[in-house]
This record gives structure tokens, C-alpha cells and sequence, in this order.
């Protein structure tokens, strides 16, 4: 499924950004180089979360099990172009399908193991998807039940697929049918999904020759070589665990070790059995494992570098990393939409500033244009005025243009004509600050997200299903900070008159509405009224300080 125009295709490739190679060709070219090397590792704790035993499997294993489960894919009726919903926990089936589907001509679309019958009747209904692929059941909850009920609503959907059915098809023939299946480095690679301002998931495609170009830059700028030892301890859904372990791991060979729901003794003893070298982690889970109480035990002089994103590291913890295990580090920004910057060692060495210092990438003529990043242009943008501001201290918008960036979003053209301007910069929506002639410095997200533990909530999402609450005239919904997971939400209530309402009723409404666990509130509070400004929007900054006052923060 080709969703880039021509014109966009014959400009990358004549600039050089992009290839005729797929991720298929790369990973056959492992398969053929070391075939009896181990390539991917399930989590130990793999048996309590699926069923199944944890499994380590070679190359060879592994180029087996997705020629296999192609097959039985065309078997099972699947056809070139369909689409695919795989909703599984991190483990080897998992990151076998984004090749098996592929392979198959298909377009495989992850999503959460939190989303439920609200998010995914949206995306099933967005997408026409051919089939859904899922567990049977996840910490209690009913995944397969729940498919077929959609199934029925969605009569496109034509197949709801277990992860022990996975297993069997791995396990069938393989007649060379696939070599007729022709793949395009310009094909959809994934439909990832973002939640972002708005209330629905917006489906963001990127193909081989997008993410191959992003793995090339992670290979430039962050700390990570060629056939290391990886570690992903996010879901494999989204640019967080894809853009950062999973393209780079196919890409260059090596060891793939999957790691999630997070588990902090078991992701430990996955470091240093595994001899890791180089991973992804939020600032929460990097501050726990400094202040683990036995850390002094953790033998991890094997790992070499962390890149820290979805928050600014705090100095203390990577001066520690540092002093206790000569651990790297590197600053990462991204979004699901391709945009991406990382602030690595080789071109800030300066630690402390690297912790809020971005290069700002202005094209050939810019002071950090390698062979890779002289294709990316940033600028930053008064939002007011859409003006470019060049002032050292100014903060504007960061818009974004590079090879990396998704050609629209899914089906969604008013959303693609909003975010895009006439030169083809996408506005990523966030606020930078101009730090000097040379770099940006990330200033404040502009998008009203709350950010829980590594998955995006959009407030407006929370605040519209609850006004459909008859006890509620009013809401909003806001991040409240929280040590373990970053931010939790929050939401400020207005009760219609004489009526009560308190958390727990509205928590109940929001689980009937079908929604993922992670976006309930965790904090209600009732006031008379809610903020706003003269233009009658909500004044969340104010919000915001406030619940931190009540919180001692």
C-alpha cells in the first residue's frame, strides 16, 4: 500500500534519503549471514502473561516462522494491501508478524493491550481491517470475546486470530508462494496510531523507506552500533519501542530481548543475563533503578549507552549512570508521526547540556548536515503569527520536514491539510525554545496530552465522554505528576445542580463507554466552576498548578 505521492518519492530517492532495500531484504540478509545466531528473546515472565513459555529463537527459527505464518495468512484469505490489527503483549510472535504480514503483502496496524471496544471499533471502522489478531485473554480481560464482538459490527472484518493460532500457523509449510508477493520499499511498513489532541486515534503510516531513514539517524546521533544487544521495556506499538529498538535491530542484525508489561526485578535480570548493551528508557525508570535499594548489587558495566526520552533526563541520574557503570546517554524526542531528534554524545558532549539542547537541523548548510542529516529541515513558529522566529529565547512550534515524516495521516485529510504546510513541514505541535544559532531546546508540550507512563491520553477524549455524564455539566481533564508513571490524570467537575458525583461513579460510566484503563481518572476534583479565558477556553495551566499545590509538589 503505497500512500506517499510520486513526486514525494522521486524527490527522496534522487536526494539520496531513500533506497530500493525493504526491511524483508535486510532481514534475509541476517538469515543468510548468521543463520544459527539467536536474534530474538522473550520475556521471562512470558508464561504468566500469555500462556505460552518464553522462547528463544535463532535466524533461521525466526525466517521459518514468518514464511510460515504468511502462508497461512493467503490461506486464511488475506490479500495484498489488507490491513491487519495486532493487539499482543511484547513477545517473539509479536515482532515476527510485523514480517509476516508484510511478507504477505498486508499492512500490519499494533495497537495497545489497553485499547478497548471504544478505540478499536474506531480504527476498525477507519481502517476496514481484514483481520484482528489477539490473545485470548490479558490480565482478565476477555481480547478474543471482545473481537468477536466487533467482528459482528464490522462485517469487513473477517478474521479474529488467537496467539496460540499464530504459534500452529509458524509451525506450517512453506512452498515459496511469497516470492511472487512483490514488497515495496515505498509500501506502508505500519499504521501506527496517536493519540493526540484529538479525541479519536489518528492513524499515522509509515513505509520501509521512512523507517529505514529513521534508523539511519538513530545510528548516527544515538549511542547505539551496529548487531548490539537490545532491549525494548515499552509495548511494541509505537514510535517509542519501533523507531528506537525494533527498526535498528532489523535493520543491522543482532539480539532482540522483549521486555513488557514493565516488571523492574525482571527487566534487571533481563540487563544482566542478556548483557545488553544498549536500550530506551523513560527518566521514572531510570531514577527507580538509581535508587534501587540493592543497586550497588546490579552488575551492568556491560551496557554502554541509554537514550532517555518522553521527558528530559534529570542531570543527578545521568552523572550517576555515568559514574556507576560508564553508561552513555542520549536526549530523544519523537512522535508516532516520524518526526524525530536525538541529542547524542558524538554532537553534544557536553552532558548537562545535552539534557535540554536539541541540534536544530536546517538542511545541507547546516552546521550538523551529515550525509543522513542534511535531509532534515526544522524551524520554529510563532503560532499566532506563523512567522519563523530566529531570536535567541523565542519559543515557538517546531515544524518538521524529512524523510522520516509520515505522507498524511490515515484517511483523514482535513487533519492532514491542518498539520502540513505548503512547504511540506509538518507541525509537530510542540514548543521549542531557540537556545543559540545552533540549537533548540524542548520548551513545553503545546498539545493538551497527559502522558501516563509512556502512553498518550488526550484530555479532550476524557472531558467529551464525561460530559456525556448526566451528572456532570462541566469538565476538565488534566496531568497531575506522579513519581512511578510521570503524569496521572486528573479531572476537575462541575456537578449539575443538586447532584453528587464522586470518582468511583465516574470511573464506572467511562468502563461501561468500552475505553482503555489507562485513560480513567485517578483524582476528581469538584469545583463551581472551571476556568476560562475570554475566548471561553479552559485555562488548564491554572488547573494544573493548582493540583500540584494540593499534591505538595
Amino acid at each position: 500500500m503505497i500512500l506517499t505521492s510520486q513526486d514525494t518519492i522521486r524527490n527522496w530517492t534522487e536526494a539520496g534519503a531513500w533506497g530500493n532495500q525493504t526491511f524483508i531484504d535486510y532481514f534475509k540478509k541476517h538469515v543468510k549471514s548468521m543463520p544459527d545466531t539467536v536474534c530474538i528473546v522473550d520475556p521471562l515472565n512470558k508464561e504468566a502473561l500469555t500462556g505460552f513459555k518464553p522462547e528463544k529463537l535463532n535466524y533461521r527459527e525466526l525466517d521459518r516462522a514468518v514464511d510460515a505464518t504468511a502462508e497461512a495468512l493467503i490461506s486464511r484469505g488475506i490479500r495484498k494491501d489488507d490491513i491487519i490489527i495486532v493487539q499482543l503483549p511484547n513477545c517473539w510472535e509479536l515482532a515476527m508478524l510485523y514480517l509476516a504480514v508484510t511478507r504477505a503483502g498486508a499492512l500490519i496496524s499494533p495497537i495497545p493491550m489497553q485499547w478497548r471496544q471504544s478505540e478499536l471499533d474506531y480504527v476498525l471502522k477507519t481502517t476496514g481491517a481484514a483481520a484482528y489478531i489477539t490473545v485470548e485473554d490479558f490480565n482478565g480481560f476477555k481480547h478474543k470475546e471482545m473481537g468477536e464482538k466487533l467482528q459482528a459490527a464490522n462485517p469487513r472484518l473477517k478474521k479474529v486470530i488467537t496467539l496460540g493460532e499464530v504459534r500452529e500457523m509458524s509451525k506450517g509449510a512453506v512452498t515459496g508462494k511469497l516470492d511472487s508477493i512483490r514488497i515495496d520499499p515505498n509500501d506502508a511498513f505500519t499504521l501506527c496510531w496517536s493519540s493526540g489532541t484529538e479525541a479519536e486515534p489518528k492513524g499515522c503510516p509509515l513505509s520501509h523507506n521512512n523507517w529505514l531513514f529513521q534508523a539511519s539517524l538513530c545510528y548516527e546521533l544515538a549511542p547505539i552500533e551496529p548487531k548490539d544487544n537490545l532491549i525494548t521495556a515499552g509495548p511494541l506499538v509505537n514510535m517509542a519501542s519501533i523507531g528506537t529498538v525494533y527498526i535498528e535491530w532489523l535493520k543491522e542484525g543482532g539480539k532482540l530481548v522483549l521486555h513488557h508489561p514493565f516488571d523492574g526485578p525482571i527487566f534487571i535480570q533481563q540487563l544482566m543475563t542478556e548483557r545488553i548493551q544498549y536500550t530506551l528508557l523513560v527518566p521514572a525508570v531510570v531514577n527507580a533503578l538509581l535508587k534501587h535499594p540493592k543497586v550497588d548489587l546490579f552488575d551492568l558495566n556491560h551496557v554502554r549507552a541509554i537514550t532517555i526520552g518522553s521527558a528530559p533526563p534529570s542531570l543527578w541520574s545521568v552523572q550517576d549512570l555515568k559514574r556507576r557503570w560508564g553508561i552513555e546517554f542520549a536526549n530523544i524526542w519523537g512522535q508516532n508521526e516520524g518526526t524525530a531528534n536525538v541529542s547524542g554524545p558524538r554532537f553534544i558532549p557536553d552532558m548537562e547540556m545535552r539534557i535540554d539542547h536539541f541540534p536544530q537541523y536546517k538542511g545541507p548548510n547546516s552546521k550538523w548536515a551529515t550525509s543522513i542529516m542534511k535531509h532534515i529541515r526544522m524551524k520554529i513558529v510563532d503560532p499566532v503569527t506563523r512567522k519563523e522566529l530566529t531570536e535567541i529565547g523565542a519559543v515557538g512550534e517546531l515544524w518538521y520536514k524529512g524523510p522520516n515524516v509520515i505522507p498524511g495521516y490515515f484517511k483523514r485529510p482535513d487533519l492532514t491539510a491542518k498539520s502540513f504546510d505548503a512547504e511540506g513541514f509538518f507541525n509537530t505541535g510542540d514548543l521549542f525554545q531557540i537556545k543559540d544559532s545552533e540549537c533548540i531546546g524542548f520548551f513545553e508540550r503545546a498539545k493538551d496530552i497527559i502522558i501516563r507512563g509512556g502512553f498518550n491520553i488526550s484530555a479532550q477524549e476524557v472531558e467529551n465522554m464525561l460530559l456525556g455524564h448526566p451528572k456532570v455539566l462541566d469538565v476538565a481533564a488534566v496531568s497531575m505528576p506522579d513519581e512511578a508513571l510521570g503524569e496521572k490524570t486528573c479531572v476537575y467537575v462541575v456537578a449539575r445542580d443538586g447532584q453528587s458525583i464522586d470518582l468511583a461513579e465516574i470511573v464506572g460510566f467511562m468502563k461501561e463507554k468500552g475505553i482503555a484503563a489507562y485513560k480513567l481518572p485517578e483524582r476528581l476534583e469538584l469545583v463551581p466552576a472551571i476556568p476560562r479565558n475570554p475566548v471561553g477556553k479552559i485555562m488548564k495551566k491554572v488547573l494544573r498548578e493548582d493540583i500540584k499545590k494540593k499534591l505538595g509538589k
